[in-house]
């Protein structure tokens, strides 16, 4: 399976709808001067939603070298991949302070 077609599998498991690749965006997200998150961001046109048209998914290892997957719906205030990685970064902060 592609890395394409994984990220495609992770919409369908997440939200459950399916979906088709539209591009490919390079993200480097800042803060404060040092570097936050840097990637590539994977664009999907989401069919049959009755809100988002997008969604944005890419892939890490955690610290235990196992995949994971995130995949975003582009519902606002999420209209683009930088969006998409910032409310992922600040979700994943306020699951991991918890």
């Amino acid at each position: 399976m592609t890395q394409i077609e994984q990220l495609q599998q992770a919409i369908r498991d997440l939200h459950g709808f399916k979906s088709t690749h539209h591009k490919s965006v390079v993200v480097n997200e800042m803060y404060q001067g040092s570097p936050l998150w840097n990637g590539t961001v994977e664009v999907f046109q989401i069919h049959g939603h009755p809100r988002a048209g997008f969604a944005y998914a890419w892939s890490y290892e955690d610290d235990e070298h196992r995949p994971q997957y995130v995949a975003v719906l582009g519902i606002a205030p999420v209209n683009s991949a930088e969006d998409a990685v910032r409310a992922y970064v600040v979700a994943d902060t306020v699951r991991k302070s918890k």
